[in-house]
């Protein structure tokens, strides 16, 4: 099958996974049941597709396809301000019990640490993308040391609430965020369009790109603010999830076989739909919510991420 036929098949196959969601066992008031999962399915195609497009770009640019934007420190960041909020104000400030609040926050601190982690590592020439993820690395295990010193140190009632953030959930999504979210995302996404068409050219190389007329610098700086506005609103809205980025974007390359963008940004955000609302009715309907969606994902990403270890270990 070309691209166009298997990007046709995933695309039915990720309406059918939405329909036996939000049809399942639908007994009791339907409209209360219909309007809960449908946020949860808005969350969840936001979710899968920010993801998704972002890692794809991510690994674009960095040539590596064992890499995901998690690694310039986002998600450790994210966790270091739920757990210093919890720690020095409560689980009863306002801006851990109020969702708008907290969202805002968690945002604007993670796009602004981006922004400043961006300014000065390109400021000089010779500067490349290399030397952001050392730095995102360094940050990142500096980041998770404050939040683990911190959570040994809370009361223990209180940990249960930063326990509470480290697991991403679908469960108790608010709407005015998801409409805050969508908005930005399609904002975001109208701003990549004049990037995003030099993917194909980035993905041989800097060398190749430059001598093929890229003003690489200019590309790579503007799609990495890219990926961390999508990274943070993501994160921001339901939690981490480290894998998923990583178990898409290659079962994609696996199964598009193709390296032109505009199939394989659109191949990943399905798969990635996929993954997460089967994901989710087996968390709901399987384990009974006696476990997070997050869990589930980060198992097999996980496990992947070793298989593909090993896969590259071989092929050296």
């Amino acid at each position: 099958m070309n691209p166009k036929t298997k990007i046709g098949v995933l695309a039915a196959l990720a309406i059918a996974m939405i329909g036996i969601f939000l049809f399942i066992n639908l007994v009791g008031n339907l409209g209360y049941i219909l309007e809960r999962r449908a946020i949860k399915i808005a969350a969840i195609v936001l979710t899968g597709t920010a993801i998704a497009f972002s890692t794809v770009v991510f690994q674009t640019i960095t040539n590596n396809k064992i890499l995901t934007p998690s690694i310039i420190g986002l998600d450790s960041l994210y966790m270091l301000v739920q757990t210093f909020i919890i720690f020095t104000y409560g689980s009863m400030s306002i801006a851990v019990t109020n969702p708008n609040v907290n969202f805002l926050i968690s945002v604007g601190l993670m796009i602004l640490f981006s922004g400043l982690l961006y300014k000065f590592l390109f400021r000089g020439e010779g500067r490349n993308i290399y030397f952001l993820l050392l730095i995102g690395i360094v940050l990142g295990s500096l980041f998770g040391s404050l939040s683990t010193f911190m959570e040994v140190m809370i009361d223990p009632n209180e940990f249960f609430f930063v326990q509470d953030r480290m697991f991403a959930s679908f469960n108790n999504i608010q709407t005015k965020l998801l409409l805050v979210s969508f908005i930005t995302m399609a904002l975001v996404t109208l701003y990549s369009l004049r990037f995003t068409k030099f993917l194909d050219v980035l993905s041989l190389g800097r060398e190749h790109a430059v001598n093929l007329g890229v003003n690489y610098d200019y590309v790579v700086k503007r799609l990495l603010i890219v990926i961390a506005v999508l990274v943070s609103v993501s994160t921001a809205l339901v939690g981490p999830i480290t894998f998923l980025g990583l178990l898409v974007a290659n079962v994609t390359y696996q199964f598009l076989r193709t390296y032109l963008h505009k199939y394989l940004i659109v191949g990943s955000s399905l798969i990635s739909i996929i993954a997460l609302v089967g994901g989710q009715l087996i968390v709901e309907r399987v384990f009974t919510f006696s476990t997070t969606l997050s869990v589930i994902i980060n198992f097999v990403g996980g496990v992947y991420f070793l298989y593909l270890l090993l896969k590259e270990n071989k092929a050296w």
